[in-house]
């Protein structure tokens, strides 16, 4: 790999990325992102704009006391006003007050900024840039030029797009970026504007800062490092303005695996679903499921045919290992399974089963029979393995409901809501009935407490468990309230958590049966 080819990676997730939409990091939060972007392998990370809140403020106090191994945190900001001397200019001050390595800095591009927004010349724009890249190198600072609106300001005056560029090398960047700030370029378009750049630049070294607007992020970032560019700025997770900057999860594994591209994290790149995950989490944010490489459905097969060929020939249907990017590969069950499918997710559970076994087919047919009533073991791997233990091992329950009820009391003037349930069963192979009744806010909870008493000393290992996440989905459109419900449930204990599902027209049932589940779950780990 030579020299020229290694990219580096300039993560604005900390700035660009919290102007999107729902993104918001605490100040301690974000030097936790940093921290763990410096770990993978990230050269530049954008911590914020000094002085445009008070959080950046503290979060570039923080960074100050801390070291960074890899990673160089980097301040944002804009030139100096017009007419203003760059020494003069309170927000330079504050960039160098930060005491970031480096300082980025944008500037306009695109004429119709300098003259309706800046309200200044077009001689004065670059003079503006040139006079802040060089005081902020005299001050000792590496400068990033993000040229703003780049690609409008070339479609509408190629000439003076360029000078502007040019304008920042000569005051003394180290790079120049070309900033597709409204996020509309096209492929082919943009390749051949790139290309002119990097010609017209000469030695200056150019880098991406693309937006999603057009589903083309990544896309974008790719072809200016395919002719040349060698920075690529963009999000953790696509987060940023209005649909998101270019996702650099995407990009980075893009650029390893297809591309081969080096830089700093490329030894790292078994984390990166960690990366990505860990900065959803302190966003406060569920995962998305769809991302690419990282996401946990990158690597999940549910038709029949297709887990059949990944379980001979993974990459028959995987594009990469899904281990090399830190992912796994999962089997997802529903009424498109086959003995294959079925088989392979037994694996998982340290179940060998014969896929072409009698058995095997009958479980397909009864598989089938669940699903088309409404259960859902795509996303309810404890109810499914409760299945498999019930039909080839010939796994019988340690209790039996023989029946129970449930009554709900509104008490108005209190504003009070009481749920009572009534249990019968038989534990183990006793003959007498148990008989409990407990209380809770709704009548779910009322019937886990009332089989919690009624199990008494049986099962002392169902005492850890909690009831932590429940879902409810109707299934018929337009049955109303007699339409078939279905319940996903989470429960977990002090070691692991686990899906079950339920589903009848009647809410309690599906309810209990998704309940039951758990039970059978916990008890089944509890026996090995």
């Amino acid at each position: 790999m030579k020299e020229t080819d290694t990219i580096y990676l300039y993560d604005t997730t900390l700035r660009d990325g919290t102007q999107g939409e729902g993104i918001s990091f605490s100040a301690e939060d974000k030097i936790l992102v940093a921290e763990k972007l410096d770990a993978f392998g990230i050269d530049y990370i954008e911590g914020g704009w000094p002085g445009s809140n008070p959080r950046d403020m503290v979060f570039f106090d923080l960074a100050k006391k801390k070291t960074f191994k890899n990673a160089k945190i980097t301040a944002f900001g804009s030139t100096r006003r017009a007419n203003l001397r760059a020494e003069n200019d309170p927000q330079l001050a504050t960039l160098l007050e930060a005491e970031t390595p480096v300082v980025t800095i944008f500037g306009k591009t695109w004429l119709l900024h300098v003259t309706e927004v800046l309200r200044t010349t077009a001689e004065e724009n670059l003079v503006m840039i040139e006079d802040s890249v060089r005081f902020l190198k005299e001050a000792g600072r590496e400068v990033i030029y993000d040229a703003e609106h780049f690609f409008d300001g070339y479609n509408d005056d190629p000439e003076y797009a360029i000078k502007t560029l040019k304008a920042a090398a000569a005051g003394g960047a180290e790079w120049v970026v070309l900033c597709d700030t409204n996020g509309g370029s096209q492929v082919t378009w943009m390749k051949e504007v790139v290309t002119k750049v990097i010609e017209e630049m000469g030695s200056v070294k150019v880098g991406m800062h693309t937006h999603n607007d057009g589903g083309l992020g990544v896309a974008l970032s790719q072809v200016g490092v395919e002719v040349g560019a060698r920075m690529v700025q963009g999000c953790q997770n696509g987060y940023g303005e209005r649909v998101g900057n270019a996702n650099l999860t995407t990009t980075i594994a893009n650029l390893h695996f297809k591309m081969g591209f080096s830089f700093k994290a490329d030894k790292n790149m078994e984390s990166l679903s960690e990366l990505a995950h860990y900065v959803d989490s302190l966003a406060n944010r569920v995962p998305d499921a769809k991302a690419p490489y990282v996401g946990k459905s990158a690597f999940a097969h549910k038709g029949g045919v297709h887990a059949n060929a990944a379980q001979k020939v993974a990459r028959s249907y995987e594009h990469i290992e899904p281990t090399k990017v830190g992912n796994r590969q999962r089997i997802l069950l529903s009424d498109m399974a086959g003995g294959s499918s079925v088989a392979m997710k037994a694996g998982e559970f340290g179940m060998d089963i014969d896929p072409k076994s009698p058995e095997m087919r009958s479980f397909i047919k009864l598989l089938k029979e669940k699903e088309s009533k409404g259960y859902e073991y795509e996303n309810a791997d404890a109810s499914f393995k409760v299945l498999l233990g019930q039909h080839f091992h010939g796994m019988e329950d340690n209790f039996r409901l023989v029946s129970y009820r449930t009554i709900s009391e509104v008490v108005r003037d209190k504003n009070e809501n009481i749920s009572e349930a009534v249990v019968k069963i038989r534990v183990a192979d006793e003959e007498d009935i148990k008989i409990s009744v407990a209380e809770s806010i709704g009548p779910v909870g009322a019937l886990d407490h009332a089989m919690r008493i009624a199990f008494g000393s049986h099962f002392q290992e169902l005492r850890s468990v909690q009831l932590i996440d429940y879902k409810v989905r109707i299934l018929q459109t337009g049955l109303g309230t007699d339409s078939v419900v279905q319940v996903l449930m989470l429960s977990g204990d002090e070691d692991q958590t686990w899906w079950t599902c339920g589903a009848d027209p009647n809410i309690i049932e599906a309810s209990w049966q998704a309940l039951r589940d758990s039970y059978r779950f916990k008890l089944m780990m509890t026996e090995g």
